[in-house]
């Protein structure tokens, strides 16, 4: 599903986009966009791959809190199963039987591991050269996803932002484990719709994702109308200041 980096037929203004989020949802670091890249010639020249072999999370917080900007081909993946489901590498083993999250003591069988990893969102691999990550406001391509990491009050402020237009309901999908690879990345980008996530042990210990904190990832294609009603949202006489 890579695609070449063509800008949107309606355009996006990411450094006015990115502000609003982080004074609106009063942000501790920045917003990150992400682009899921088929092939090299997908991601501008300027952006250099990451020297460091770490997890997509990592990555994440990476753009998040120091700013930078790179792309990371499937052997800069530390993590597996991020790279399994952002489309990377083949499923390894013992994921495909269960054994590496039953030996970590988060089922009680294999086979109940075995049917959530069934049930992962996950793109086909191979489709994937690179990820390529930058904090919003220097994204240099345009992205695929964009990650929110904040407190539940600002989740709730985008939750309400995302019904904001049409109504109905939230269906966040999670299971407690590949949060910010899975859940916030790549069930965002097949459902084009937004999934918030609790994080999962692995991000929280290796990503910086706070205890008081969640995750989001929402459709680069919804940012301006997400943005636009975040404002109504937070200025109404009925929000939480």
């Amino acid at each position: 599903m890579g695609m070449t980096d063509e800008p949107m037929k309606i355009p996006v203004n990411y450094v006015e986009s990115s502000e609003i989020l982080k004074i609106a949802l009063k942000m501790t670091g920045s917003p990150v966009a992400l682009k899921f890249a088929a092939t090299r010639e997908d991601i501008p020249e300027s952006i250099e791959e990451i020297e460091k072999t770490v997890r997509h999370c990592s990555m994440v917080n990476l753009a998040r809190k120091e700013g930078r900007i790179f792309f990371a081909t499937s052997p800069k993946h530390e993590c597996n199963g991020g790279a399994w489901a952002l489309g990377l590498r083949e499923k390894t083993h013992t994921l495909v039987t269960g054994e590496f999250y039953f030996r970590l003591g988060k089922f009680n069988s294999a086979a109940a591991c075995k049917r959530t990893m069934e049930a992962i969102p996950h793109l086909k691999t191979g489709e994937t050269y690179a990820t390529v990550y930058a904090p919003l406001e220097k994204a240099p391509f345009t992205p695929h996803v964009i990650f929110i990491v904040a407190n539940p009050w600002s989740m709730l402020k985008l939750a309400q932002s995302s019904l904001f237009m049409v109504g109905g309901r939230i269906q966040a999908g999670f299971s407690g484990i590949q949060s910010v690879c899975s859940d916030a990345t790549t069930q965002t980008y097949l459902t084009g719709k937004p999934n918030f996530s609790l994080g999962c042990d692995g991000s929280r210990k290796y990503s910086g994702i706070a205890d008081d904190e969640m995750v989001m990832g929402m459709p680069a294609e919804r940012l301006s109308e997400i943005c636009a009603a975040l404002q109504v949202i937070t200025a109404a006489p009925g929000s939480k200041k």
